[in-house]
């Protein structure tokens, strides 16, 4: 689920031109910008077995196909933000949703995986110009309690976006309108996206103040960094490890070394740099940032991991495996709404509780299917992902906010970006991670197809156990802490 709305309300003193009526016509166009960058997020992996059929695509292509969006949407947040402040973020968002439709139509066009994988890559992009035009846009315009509603708004639609990925991308696929198939959860974009450019003359423009240099060298080396690092974890799946995918790490982290250290000398000549890299040495937002990561990644590799074993593994329609989703959905969005008045009440040590909770259902549902095995009832899961969708909740939404408190207010604006972009990248990090362990199991599974998906959940989903556990004692650390210092 994503909760990034959480981030906005720490970002700089409104400006002038805020105070005057507030442009509630241009808020449904910014909201319905958020909605389809969301529900893109999610809506491919109901459709990824009728991908798999048609374009007979492998596991890796599967996984870039997911983790492509994201990365891509994760590594230009930042540079997207920055480039709304210096030339309109009005003028930005129109060009992001411009993009994000030509890329939805090649998407929903593409003959063959790698062309749809391609397009894939062009919509992060294009959502990566669009989405903090959609954060700054309502945080300039609107001010007290009109920016609170604004943002409550924006907080409910962005949830009411993870639960539609799942349910309407399923109906979608099961109802093949004009024999499209899968093709729709794109297409779909194209109408919408030709309406808000139409409408976006309702949102008023506005610039930052300070309008520093755009650091492209930052955003070059930061980006090449992190594909090398993701494309060869993706690969292993299908291909194994070769020579070049240990070339490539190495590579990655000789760029983002000298990223790190580009930053600071930009940091030391008086120049603002893309990342403030005096943020990363504060300890407790270290640990923030490695939460942020962590659980982040147990989220969309959650989500693929059970397309996988409920439709291909199992044979459900793409709706009723969308349905499945529903109710762990739902439980997001109502403790959302709780979580933060829950952690106001207990502070941290709520959020640790979430954390453990979240482990406990994560092992608990893992467990079940590993019993059950070929004779999995996939109704019988319901109950605990209802619990680890309310657990979700209980972390990630008020955990935003936690970190962004560990700076001052001067650099909260950085820090959100910092911390939106590990969102993103912790997502597709972990779509990687458990695509190796999922492929792996597969290809040394049983014989039935029940059975040897079930295996392959089995084993993906211990990196989500694991790392659940370890943001579990994260937590648990910070809530001491912060204990003994009050």
């Amino acid at each position: 689920m994503s909760s990034e709305a959480c981030t906005t309300e720490r970002l700089s003193p409104i400006p002038p031109e805020a105070v005057r009526r507030p442009p509630w016509p241009g808020l449904f166009i910014l909201l319905l910008a958020g909605f389809v960058t969301i529900f893109d997020l999610f809506v491919v992996n109901v459709a990824i077995p009728s991908m798999q059929a048609e374009l007979g695509a492998s596991l890796s292509q599967i996984g870039f196909i997911v983790a492509g969006y994201e990365l891509a949407f994760g590594v230009l947040l930042v540079t997207g933000g920055r480039l709304g402040d210096l030339h309109g973020r009005r003028r930005l968002f129109i060009l992001g949703m411009a993009g994000f439709t030509v890329a939805s139509l090649f998407c929903g066009i593409a003959p063959t995986v790698e062309i749809l994988i391609g397009a894939r890559v062009l919509q992060g992009l294009a959502a990566a110009l669009l989405f903090p035009q959609v954060y700054a846009s309502i945080r300039v315009n609107f001010s007290g309690e009109d920016s609170r509603r604004a943002f409550g708004f924006l907080g409910m639609t962005l949830g009411l976006a993870a639960i539609a990925g799942q349910i309407v991308g399923g109906f979608l696929v099961e109802a093949n309108i004009f024999d499209l198939g899968w093709r729709t959860i794109f297409l779909i974009n194209v109408p919408v996206g030709i309406f808000a450019i139409l409408m976006a003359r309702f949102i008023p423009e506005t610039r930052s103040p300070e309008r520093p240099a755009l650091d492209w060298p930052g955003v070059a080396l930061v980006t090449l960094g992190l594909t090398m690092l993701l494309v060869p974890l993706v690969e292993a799946p299908t291909h194994g490890w070769q020579l070049w995918s240990f070339l490539s790490l190495a590579g990655a982290a000789l760029l983002l070394t000298t990223f790190y250290r580009h930053q600071e000398r930009r940091r030391k000549a008086g120049h603002q740099p893309l990342v403030d890299m005096a943020l990363m040495r504060q300890p407790r937002f270290a640990q923030g940032g490695l939460l942020v990561l962590l659980i982040y990644s147990t989220a969309s590799s959650f989500f693929l991991c059970f397309a996988l074993l409920v439709q291909t593994g199992f044979g459900l329609s793409p709706f009723d495996a969308g349905s499945a989703f529903v109710p762990c959905s739902i439980a997001f969005v109502i403790l959302s709404l709780s979580a933060p008045r829950l952690v106001a009440r207990f502070g941290t040590p709520a959020i640790a509780l979430g954390a453990l909770v979240y482990a406990a259902s994560l092992g608990v549902l893992v467990g079940q299917v590993w019993i059950a095995d070929a004779d999995l009832v996939v109704a019988h899961l319901i109950p605990v992902l209802i619990v680890i969708g309310g657990a979700q909740a209980m972390i990630m939404t008020p955990l935003l906010n936690l970190v962004l408190g560990f700076v001052e207010e001067g650099h909260a604006g950085m820090a959100s970006g910092v911390i939106s972009t590990l969102q993103q990248v912790g997502a597709a990090l972990g779509v990687a991670l458990v695509g190796i362990l999922f492929g792996a199991a597969l290809w040394e599974g049983a014989e039935l197809q029940a059975a040897r998906y079930a295996s392959a959940f089995v084993s993906g989903m211990s990196y989500n156990v694991a790392a659940a556990i370890l943001v579990a004692i994260l937590l648990a650390r910070l809530a001491v802490h912060g204990s003994r210092k009050s």
